[in-house]
């Protein structure tokens, strides 16, 4: 694929907004929750417990094992501890592969990949996302530590709703390597998410799959916990604000490949590489055969309009390559310019139009090595620069 032929993609969605359809999936509770069988209610249930017990011990409430009478004094949760390494628990294999942060419509669009143990996951995988805050968190611990959640006797009964800054859950099929990717829209801040994974029940195996489960379906009448073996992650999140008019980009994307799409998928959430009409798929590794060709994506924020009216930005590209410890200059190539003679008329940073910029090199000339590669985005309406890299690896074939 052409530079060229990928800009013009990247130039078609300038006008399109980034995941409209997760803004309404943050919180589902005024969303009709979909039919799920009993069994499926379950393996929620179960997910949905075990995401709990985890948010709870990380605030010092161990959750008493069931039958068993509740303490008498209340347990004092603790505040929510960040800035700790992943951490994951059970016996389903789960951890958090990659993510990118880009600017959305309302929030922060953030697409993610998860690595999964397919063989532990034969009949598909039931998954549960939980992201919360340190306030959210809290507030959470003293909903279930209340004296009155502590005297509920009816076990069938559900717990009072929390807010949370996302929950919800799918039932997918695990794809071969095991790397499933979703979406998520979050605020600008820090957050712990907390996902669980579990293999479907068979009763489930012939539904209907691929729809998001809100929080409503919880305070249906469940079936028993379904048995299984589940595995928790605990990972940490801190989302960047994109809204401060400071002149920045989106995290970089380096793409296997670049594709055109004829229409928008159903499922956002389940496609989160798909922007208007062009299909992203990441480079799972960062490494490339010296037949390849390096692709990398990314959008310009807070750039300001020149007496054009229009942004004038120049993006330069400058290859490193790594040797040991240290690096040395490769090469670079001819520099990136949007302005008024290059983006279309009716482009308007009034209008929060967002600024692509992408990348398309053959690596035939690099020889087999580890590179750097640094951009670096210039304004020149306002003399502001702003630079990010990106690794990859050239491999000798």
């Amino acid at each position: 694929m052409q530079a060229r032929r990928v800009l013009a993609l990247l130039i078609a969605i300038l006008f399109v907004s980034v995941a409209a359809p997760l803004v309404a999936q943050r919180n589902n509770d005024n969303n009709k929750p979909p039919q799920r069988s009993a069994q499926e209610q379950a393996d929620i249930q179960a997910l949905v417990q075990a995401v709990e017990v985890q948010l709870l011990s990380d605030v010092g409430i161990t959750v008493p094992p069931p039958g068993s009478q509740p303490p008498a004094t209340p347990p004092t949760a603790k505040p929510l501890t960040l800035g700790t390494p992943d951490k994951t628990s059970g016996d389903v294999p789960v951890t958090w592969d990659s993510n990118h942060f880009v600017k959305g419509q309302t929030d922060t669009y953030i697409p993610f990949t998860l690595q999964l143990d397919k063989a532990t996951l034969p009949s598909g995988a039931a998954i549960w996302v939980r992201i919360v805050n340190a306030e959210q968190a809290a507030a959470f611990a003293s909903m279930v530590t209340s004296p009155a959640r502590q005297g509920n006797n009816n076990k069938n009964q559900p717990p009072a709703r929390a807010t949370f800054a996302w929950d919800n859950g799918s039932f997918t099929d695990v794809p071969e390597g095991g790397k499933l990717q979703r979406a998520i829209q979050l605020r600008p801040g820090q957050y712990v998410a907390y996902i669980a994974v579990k293999e479907k029940s068979a009763a489930a195996a012939g539904s209907a799959r691929g729809n998001d489960r809100n929080r409503n379906d919880k305070n249906a009448p469940p079936a028993a916990a379904a048995p299984g073996k589940i595995g928790v992650l605990r990972h940490e999140l801190t989302v960047p604000d994109y809204g401060q008019g400071d002149l920045t980009t989106s995290s970089v994307i380096v793409a296997r490949s670049v594709e055109q799409v004829t229409a928008p998928p159903s499922d956002q959430e389940s496609n989160p590489y798909v922007f208007g009409p062009m299909r992203i798929v990441p480079s799972p590794d960062g490494k490339f055969g010296k037949s390849a060709e390096l692709s990398v994506i990314f959008w310009i924020y807070g750039a300001q309009a020149a007496a054009t009216g229009k942004p004038d930005v120049t993006i330069e590209y400058n290859f490193y390559q790594k040797m040991g410890d240290s690096e040395k200059y490769f090469n670079k190539t001819a520099p990136q310019q949007l302005n008024a003679q290059t983006l279309p008329p009716e482009f308007s940073v009034a209008a929060g139009h967002q600024l692509p910029g992408s990348l398309v090199v053959p690596l035939t000339s690099f020889p087999a090595a580890d590179y750097r590669l640094e951009i670096k985005v210039t304004d020149k309406a306002s003399g502001k620069s702003a630079t990010q890299s990106v690794n990859f690896t050239v491999l000798p074939v």
